[in-house]
C-alpha cells in the first residue's frame, strides 16, 4: 500500500525545509512536494492509496540518539528510581520501600540509580554506613546520576572483593574512611565502572523484556535509532540475544569498548558496519576522563572552590590512548571517545593527529575518513574547535548540561568557563559537525529538550550560559536528525524527508521552529513512523 501524508506541515530539513506532501511506498519515501505532484508520482487512482491526514500537525524525521546506553537503561527499569531524592533519609527510605514491596532473598543484589550529591542536602554521597542501616542481608550498589560513581554497602563490597588492601585502579577511586584504608563504599571511575563483570547476570527472557520496555521509551521521544555507547560483555550478550531471537524494534548501534573487549569485534564480522535484525556494531569506544559535576573530568586549569590545584585525572596514559586510535584507524573502524575536560580532549586530538601523521609518514594506504566523534565535549575550548575541524573529529555535544548542571558548572569553574560548555555555536562558526545527545539514562532520551537547551541555554536558576554558544532552532534540530544520521554513516537513508530515504518520521503537535524557544521542550510527540508503519501513537 502506497501512503500520502497531507494537510499538514512537513519540515525536510533539506532544501526546500518544508513540502506539503511525502509519498511513501514500502518503508521509503518516493516523493516529495505539493499534494498533487505526489499523488502524480504516485501513479495509481487515489482510492488506490492510503491517504493520511495530518490535520494540520508538523511532520518531520524522526530523531537519531547520537549517544546513549539503551542496556543501561533497560537495567535501570529494574532498580529502585533515586531521581530527585533530596537527603540520605529519603534514599534510605526509597530502598526500603523497594524491598517491602519485592521482597529480595536474603543475598540478593538491590541496586538504585539517579542519586545526584550535587543536589542533597549533605551535599556529599552516600557512604557505606549510610547503607549498612538498610539491610544486613542483601548486598547493596546506588549509582550517581552521572553514572561514573556509586556507593555500596558493607556486604556489597565484600561480595566484589573490596577492602583495606585493595589498591586504587588505573583511572579511578576508591573512598576511604578519613586517612585510613578502610573501604568507606564510595567508588569513583574505574573502579566504579569495573564493577560490571562482578555482578550477578539478569535473566536473558526478563532482560528482552526491559530492552523492549525501553524502546518504546525512546519512541515515544520520536526517536527510531538508538546507540549502545560502551558495549561489554554484559551488554553484548544481551543485544545479541535480542537480535538472534529477532526482537529488536529499533535500529540499534553498539560500540565495543576497546579496552578489554577488542573481541566482540573480531568475533562478530557480520556485526560489523550492517544491521542484522536491527542490531549493528558501529566501532569502538573509550572514556578519557570522567564527570564535571562529579568533579572528575579532566581539565587544564584547576577547579574551584575545593582543593587547591585540583585537575582531576585522566582514564589512560598517552600511550595507551595513542594504541586505542591506531588500532581503529588502522581497522577504518569509527571510534566514539568521552571527554569531558579539555585536557582529555587534547589529549583525543594530539594522539589521533599523531596517528594519522604516523601513518602519512609511513606512507601507508590512505584510509577513510572513520568521522572519529568526541563524546559530551563540555569543556572543550574554542581554541580546540579548530583542531576538531582540521580532523574531521565531530563534536557530539551533551547540551542540556547548560540547564541541568549549568548552576553547579558556575560553581566549579567560575563564570568564565561555565559559559562555554558545549560551545556549539563556536563549533558551527568553524565548521565542526557537531549532533546532540542526552546520554540516557543519565537524561531521558528527550531531543526536543536537547534542542531548546541549545537554543535557550539558560539554567535551572535561569542564568544564561554564554549568549553567543545559542544557535538557531534549525540548526539545533539538525543535531538531533540530519547531522547524527551522518555521525552513524547513515546519512544517505536517514535524517531527511528525500526520496530514497527510510520512512522515518514523527508528527508533532507543534512547529520547533515556530514556538517561542522556551516552549520547545513542551512540543508533544504525537506519533513515531518507521519505515512507514506507526510504532509509537500517544494516547
Amino acid at each position: 500500500m502506497k501512503k500520502v501524508y497531507y494537510n499538514g506541515k512537513i519540515i525536510t530539513m533539506t532544501e526546500p525545509l518544508y513540502c506539503d506532501a511525502v509519498l511513501v511506498e514500502d518503508g521509503i519515501i518516493t516523493a516529495v512536494g505539493d499534494k498533487s505532484y505526489v499523488l502524480s508520482k504516485a501513479g495509481v487512482h487515489t482510492k488506490e492509496i492510503e491517504l493520511i491526514d495530518l490535520k494540520g500537525y508538523i511532520m518531520m524525521p524522526s530523531f537519531i540518539d547520537s549517544h546513549s546506553h539503551i542496556t543501561a537503561y533497560a537495567d535501570t527499569l529494574g532498580m529502585v528510581n533515586l531521581e530527585g531524592t533530596k537527603n540520605f533519609e529519603e534514599i534510605q527510605e526509597r530502598i526500603k520501600e523497594h524491598i517491602n514491596k519485592v521482597k529480595p532473598k536474603k543475598g540478593e543484589w538491590i541496586m538504585g540509580f539517579g542519586y545526584d550529591n550535587n543536589i542533597l542536602d549533605e551535599k556529599n554521597h552516600p557512604n557505606k554506613i549510610v547503607l549498612d542501616s538498610i539491610s544486613e542481608y542483601n548486598p547493596i550498589l546506588v549509582a550517581h546520576k552521572s553514572g561514573h560513581m556509586g556507593v555500596m554497602n558493607s556486604l556489597g563490597l565484600i561480595e566484589t572483593g573490596i577492602n583495606y588492601e585493595t589498591k586504587d585502579p588505573d583511572g579511578g577511586k576508591i573512598g576511604r574512611i578519613d586517612v585510613s584504608n578502610e573501604p568507606s563504599g564510595y567508588l569513583e571511575e574505574t573502579a566504579f565502572t569495573a564493577l560490571a563483570t562482578k555482578l550477578p547476570k539478569p535473566d536473558m527472557k526478563m532482560m528482552a523484556k526491559q530492552i523492549n520496555i525501553a524502546e518504546k521509551d525512546y519512541f515515544s521521544y520520536g526517536i527510531t535509532t538508538a546507540q549502545d555507547g560502551l558495549t561489554r560483555q554484559n551488554e553484548w550478550e544481551k543485544l545479541l540475544y535480542m537480535s538472534e531471537h529477532n526482537l529488536l524494534n529499533m535500529d540499534t548501534v553498539c560500540y565495543i569498548d576497546i579496552d578489554g573487549y577488542k573481541y566482540i569485534m573480531d568475533n562478530n564480522p557480520e556485526y560489523q558496519d550492517r544491521y542484522i535484525n536491527r542490531l549493528k556494531i558501529g566501532g569502538y569506544k573509550t572514556i578519557l576522563d570522567g564527570s564535571p559535576q562529579g568533579r572528575t573530568a579532566w581539565v587544564t586549569m584547576p577547579y574551584e572552590h575545593g582543593e587547591e590545584g585540583y585537575y582531576a585525572y585522566p582514564s589512560y596514559e598517552n600511550e595507551k590512548v595513542l594504541d586505542f586510535i591506531n588500532t581503529a584507524v588502522n581497522e577504518n573502524k569509527q571510534i566514539l571517545v568521552h571527554c569531558n575536560g579539555d585536557a582529555a580532549a587534547q589529549q583525543m586530538i594530539d594522539t589521533y593527529d599523531l596517528t594519522l601523521s604516523n601513518l602519512n609518514k609511513d606512507c601507508h594506504n590512505h584510509k577513510d575518513n572513520i568521522r572519529p566523534v568526541m563524546i559530551h565535549a563540555q569543556l572543550i575550548r574554542r581554541d580546540q574547535l579548530e583542531s576538531l575541524k582540521k580532523l574531521n573529529i565531530i563534536a557530539s555535544f551533551f547540551i542540556a548540561h547548560t540547564y541541568y548542571w549549568g548552576d553547579i558548572h558556575l560553581v566549579n569553574f567560575g563564570k568564565n568557563r561555565a559559559s562555554c560548555i558545549s560551545p556549539a555555536g563556536s563549533a558551527i562558526k568553524k565548521g565542526v559537525m557537531y549532533t546532540f545527545h542526552q546520554d540516557t539514562p543519565v537524561l531521558p532520551p528527550n531531543m526536543l529538550e536537547s534542542v531548546q537547551c541549545a537554543v535557550c541555554r539558560t539554567t535551572q536558576n535561569g542564568v544564561l550560559l554564554g549568549q553567543e554558544e545559542r544557535i538557531s532552532p534549525l540548526n539545533a534540530l539538525k543535531g538531533v536528525t540530519i547531522n547524527a544520521a551522518y555521525q552513524y554513516f547513515e546519512e544517505n537513508i536517514k535524517g531527511s524527508l528525500k526520496p530514497g530515504k527510510l520512512a522515518n518520521m514523527i508528527i508533532l503537535d507543534n512547529d520547533p521552529l515556530k514556538v517561542p524557544h522556551d516552549e520547545i521542550g513542551k512540543i508533544k510527540v504525537l506519533c513515531t513512523i518507521k519505515e512507514g508503519e506507526p510504532i509509537y501513537i500517544a494516547k
